[in-house]
């Protein structure tokens, strides 16, 4: 494993804070300091020796500031490889010194956005020379390490002075993993921020504005501000309301997790059917036997295509809209036979970043809730550990749980949700109203999975779980009490997942 004494080290960050003993370090070690504009000045206030990128590159800072460190003798210091004899040629050649530490704090960009609302502020905050250096020195960690936050100085000050400031391969890679990392969260800010100005300037032109018959009520009058058609064609059907287009919202959410074949039925944003076989017709009669009440006048969604044979039986259904991403011509037919029935076809996902809410006299952002969360990511805490059936139907119920209203219990079985509890103030209510509902349709509880979006902050739900025979549990974990929950399942042989993601959806 390769090891490199740090000789020479590039500084050039935003926020100062923590750096100056970062520098008294590496200026007791004797290590050859360059640095930027006022992260230069910072440093010589400290009565260390600094060199200007100035004088090594033989032109100043310029474009306001725009362009430091964008020179072949910068970045030709940072990507020379030690073991490629026409690198360490090059280098002589054109007088380039060997840099093999950098530190570089990225322009607050996200937090200017947050703050700022003059555009051509927000804009100068996309750092470029920073992000160039970042990424130059995380490519070359075989001969450079790279330190790209503030929050790594403390950990950065241990690792060298353990070793005497001699890093090895191992350490380097670390550092240009999260250097990576950073980079892509920071283009994601980036992007998202472009997405939105994008958005919000569409939002002001009239063709991207659909008057709505009214809103969630008569009474209300709505608009859709965007174009459907990037995201649907409609063969069929009257137009969608503003109900309609929250549930379809719902739909595609929610189908989009699911690669096998799938169909769900919607019903006031949450699903009241969803299953998954070996094609679309079996599909749907486990969606649509979950809850066949709830089922009439609810949003219908696949996705595979629509054959004749499923095209039948849902024409016996009252629905409002069936979405899918394809129908065969004679079940295009049947389906079409209902004069004012919606017939959708979803021509791509929707995968967006951000999520937009208005509140009070302004809105919330957030994060999407994007996150992979599977077996690969999940702890088995129980002594009982789920045979592969269940494992396959806690994934399951944990993609659905997801997208069903908090607080929000699921149960499955067999790759068929047989019942939930949503929108509850008590996660006990959630439950037992859950497995209410799934006698009262006629399913035998022994042997279900059961799903909740949050964690259990006392045994209570496990002991209910555990008397009407559900046989295994996947939540987030995380409260104080979890050893309370996992002693109830190892005391009624019930296995237990804890996912480490909770799933609020409010």
């Amino acid at each position: 494993m390769k090891k490199l004494k740090i000789e020479s080290a590039l500084i050039s960050v935003f926020n100062k804070e923590g750096i100056s003993e970062v520098c008294m370090a590496l200026f007791r070690k004797g290590i050859i300091i360059y640095s930027t504009g006022g992260t230069k000045k910072f440093i010589e206030n400290l009565d260390i020796p600094v060199k200007s990128v100035e004088s090594l590159t033989g032109y100043p800072s310029i474009l306001g500031g725009r362009v430091k460190t964008l020179h072949p003798k910068i970045f030709g210091s940072i990507l020379s490889r030690s073991s490629n004899k026409q690198d360490l040629i090059d280098q002589k050649i054109h007088d380039i010194p060997k840099i093999n530490l950098v530190i570089v704090d990225l322009y607050p960009f996200k937090e200017t956005v947050i703050k700022i609302k003059d555009k051509s502020e927000i804009i100068e905050k996309i750092d470029i020379g920073g992000v160039s250096l970042i990424r130059a020195a995380a490519k070359n960690y075989d001969d450079v390490l790279v330190v790209s936050s503030r929050n790594q100085y403390i950990k950065l000050l241990e690792d060298l002075e353990l070793n005497n400031f001699i890093t090895n391969e191992k350490l380097r890679k670390n550092y240009a993993s999260k250097a990576f990392k950073l980079v892509t969260e920071y283009d994601r800010d980036i992007s998202n921020y472009f997405n939105e100005s994008f958005e919000n300037e569409n939002e002001n032109e009239n063709e991207n504005s659909k008057i709505l018959r009214y809103g969630e009520n008569p009474h209300q009058s709505a608009v859709f501000k965007g174009n459907i058609n990037d995201v649907f064609s409609q063969l069929h059907g009257k137009d969608l309301s503003y109900n309609n287009l929250l549930d379809v919202d719902s739909a595609i959410k929610l189908i989009a997790e699911f690669t096998d074949t799938t169909f769900a039925i919607i019903k006031h944003n949450n699903a009241c059917g969803i299953g998954s076989a070996f094609d679309v017709v079996s599909s749907y009669d486990l969606a649509f036997s979950a809850d066949s009440l709830s089922a009439f006048g609810g949003v219908l969604i696949s996705n595979k295509e629509v054959d004749i044979l499923s095209a039948k039986k849902m024409n016996t259904l009252f629905f409002e809209i069936i979405i899918a991403p394809s129908y065969q011509e004679k079940a295009l037919t049947i389906l079409k036979s209902k004069k004012n029935r919606i017939i959708l076809v979803q021509k791509r996902t929707i995968k967006k970043e951000r999520s937009y809410k208005s509140i009070l006299n302004g809105r919330l952002e957030q994060d999407v809730d994007n996150i992979k969360n599977d077996d690969s990511n999940w702890d088995r805490v129980t002594k009982m550990i789920p045979s592969n059936r269940e494992l396959k139907d806690l994934e399951f119920a944990n993609k659905v749980v997801k997208h069903s209203k908090s607080n929000s219990i699921v149960l499955v079985k067999n790759l068929q949700m047989i019942s939930s509890g949503v929108g509850q103030t008590s996660r006990i209510d959630a439950l037992n109203f859950a497995i209410d509902k799934a006698r009262r349709f006629g399913f035998s509880i022994k042997g279900s999975v059961m799903a909740s979006d949050a964690f259990f902050p006392f045994p209570d739900c496990v002991a209910i779980a555990a008397k009407s025979g559900i046989s295994s549990i996947i939540q987030p974990g995380g409260s104080i009490k979890d050893n309370l929950s996992i002693e109830m399942c190892d005391k009624n042989n019930i296995s237990m997942i804890f996912s480490g993601i909770r799933h609020f959806y409010h």
